[in-house]
């Protein structure tokens, strides 16, 4: 199937080299030159494990191919995918405002009878509005909503092996070209109504969010009572109703989506009149978390960041992905240099942050170091020789905001030792 791809950033990139790997030709459009310049010579603009190889193969096998006109790009594509940011507007809700350029830039030369699926997330009703749009043109075309489900770390996982695939669509003729399309990854399909669509994606995320903040939030109560909290979550995970997953405390969640989703549903919410109190509550617990974890360093310190050296060991939000957007681990590194500190930070993926003095290894970033805290659960961290770590620190002491390491193990060398939740 002929597939275009508006968009190559992250969602955008691997739905394309997805699709061409399922098969389909595919034409990519991107507006960045520079990217667009990586992408031509087989270079993936940022981390994501497996996606290199995924992109080499589809344009070794001719195809995939990267275009700087949306228009070229759309020309006699049966199905469009549009994934654009859609940031975060002063009240919190997403901006659609990319999207909408795009539409009218390609939608007069779109083939009657295409479908345009809006990967990107976006406020409720969004298909319907972008229907009418390219209806107003006279594009005689078919708008579905597709939400995207992929994991920064493991996309090329979640595209090759979905949960499920949600189609929004009225449409029986667009529904069948959808169901066509995916048919190679024989996943559980639910097809829906547009709005419906569009409602999943933002629940899915909230859901997850509250997830983390509950774990958080019980981290902090098991530490005021003297409970463990990693055998609380244990216990609670083997619950088949409940289960291990995102049940991880830490110094809150934070990346592209969560953040911004939770923000926009509570938006979405207050537009049709529904006060969101509950995932308020979680926007909330998750911003005091970060604080909680500053307050941890800065109480180990003598309650004093100025002239402290802090090593801090991870920027990126998570693990497996360079992505530093809303990253706890960076508003940990800029609240202990706003703070006085001087932070040196080590991580083995994360993009250039601003403002942070970045250093080669591990081992660089705890030399002469008054506290070392560990904000992102890169894996390596874990085979770090501790005895080394004590002898090149000014001050052994560990807040481990990942609860990475072995809380006796640590103390055992003769390191102080502060978790979440322990």
């Amino acid at each position: 199937m002929q597939v275009a791809v508006i968009g190559a950033g992250y969602v955008g990139l691997v739905t394309a080299a997805g699709m061409a790997y399922l098969g389909h030709s595919v034409r990519a459009g991107e507006a960045d030159p520079a990217k667009l310049e990586m992408l031509r010579a087989g270079k993936v603009p940022f981390y994501e494990a497996g996606l290199d190889g995924l992109l080499a193969d589809g344009m070794a096998n001719k195809l995939l191919s990267f275009h700087d006109d949306n228009k070229e790009a759309v020309a006699g594509a049966m199905v469009v995918f549009v994934a654009l940011p859609t940031p975060q507007g002063e009240d919190g809700s997403a901006d659609t405002s990319y999207i909408e350029a795009a539409l009218n830039d390609f939608g007069p030369v779109l083939d009657p009878g295409s479908v345009v699926v809006v990967k990107s997330t976006v406020p409720v009703g969004s298909v319907a509005r972008f229907q009418k749009q390219l209806d107003d043109m006279g594009a005689r075309v078919f708008v579905v909503s597709n939400p995207e489900f992929l994991r920064e770390g493991s996309a090329v996982a979640d595209f090759q092996h979905p949960d499920r695939i949600v189609i929004g669509t009225t449409s029986q003729e667009a529904a069948e070209v959808m169901m066509e399309l995916y048919q190679a990854l024989q996943a559980p399909l639910v097809v829906t109504d547009p709005k419906s669509s569009e409602m999943i994606k933002y629940a899915s995320n909230a859901y997850l969010a509250t997830r983390i903040t509950f774990a958080n939030a019980i981290a902090n109560v098991s530490e005021a009572v003297g409970a463990d909290v990693k055998d609380v979550l244990l216990g609670m995970g083997y619950d088949r109703r409940i289960g291990h997953h995102f049940l991880n405390p830490g110094p809150g969640y934070g990346g592209s989506c969560f953040p911004k989703d939770t923000h926009a549903l509570v938006a979405i919410a207050e537009g049709a009149g529904y006060d969101f109190s509950l995932l308020k509550g979680v926007i909330e617990v998750n911003e005091l978390q970060r604080r909680r974890v500053v307050d941890k360093v800065r109480a180990a310190v003598g309650g004093d960041l100025a002239g402290k050296t802090i090593g801090l060991w991870g920027l990126a939000f998570k693990a497996g992905t360079d992505d530093v957007r809303e990253s706890p681990a960076v508003f940990l590194a800029e609240e202990l240099i706003a703070g006085g500190a001087d932070v040196q930070a080590y991580d083995p993926q994360a993009a250039p942050v601003a403002g942070v003095r970045r250093v080669d290894d591990a081992m660089a970033a705890v030399k002469g170091a008054d506290l070392l805290l560990i904000a992102t659960e890169w894996p390596e961290f874990q085979s770090v020789d501790l005895i080394a770590v004590r002898e090149d620190m000014a001050t052994p002491c560990i807040v481990d905001a990942r609860n990475m390491l072995d809380p006796d193990a640590v103390r055992n060398l003769g390191i102080e030792y502060e978790g979440i939740g322990r």
